[in-house]
């Protein structure tokens, strides 16, 4: 009889430190946003990065005519310019045409962002490049000089208009910008605000 009780308690205090266990290891995965899965409105929020402006009739924008960025007019503004969502939520930047998503850590503002060392962009000014200040930076989206103008050709090339999906593990107020300088200076940056 008590070989039965002790069995029984260690069946039951097994079952208890295994559950203790996976709940740890959730406990950890939450902490660092990995896999947690989250629903409601702030789960992810959608930013524009850029946007292509309808012509007029008289003056149409026909990107068959002119699919290059740098050739056709683009809205340089991130829209909107404050997205917010949950930790461990995401944003869908949805780009138009030449920009690059770069993602600063909180407590970078726009004015702390060194423009002094600007990467070369091929055909243009020397004073137009993008902007490399590692300071803070804890993304750096896909580099627009080395994709596609247009629809892949082929199945590994990347379009200049794209998605790209980055995830916020920790609460705070996110600088992004688009790191052109150009755009930049004309105000292409924004936030992400993540709460709790």
């Amino acid at each position: 009889m008590k070989r039965r009780q002790f069995v029984e308690r260690l069946g039951i205090g097994s079952a208890v430190l295994a559950a203790a266990g996976v709940a740890r290891a959730a406990q950890g995965d939450q902490e660092h946003g990995h896999h947690r899965a989250l629903s409601g409105p702030l789960a992810s929020a959608t930013v524009s990065f850029g946007a292509w402006p309808v012509g007029m009739v008289e003056v149409p924008l026909d990107r068959t005519m002119t699919p290059l960025a740098p050739v056709a007019p683009n809205v340089h503004a991130l829209l909107p310019q404050v997205a917010v969502i949950k930790e461990g939520g995401s944003v869908n930047f949805i780009l138009a045409g030449f920009h690059q998503v770069v993602v600063y850590a909180p407590g970078k503002k726009p004015e702390d962002v060194d423009q002094s060392v600007l990467l070369p962009i091929p055909g243009a000014p020397p004073a137009v490049g993008l902007i490399d200040d590692p300071g803070g930076r804890i993304y750096r989206g896909l580099d627009p000089r080395l994709l596609s103008p247009a629809p892949p050709a082929a199945p590994n090339l990347l379009s200049q208009d794209r998605t790209e999906v980055v995830g916020f593990a920790k609460r705070g107020l996110y600088l992004v910008i688009c790191s052109v300088n150009v755009h930049f200076n004309e105000g292409m940056f924004g936030w992400v605000r993540v709460i709790r």
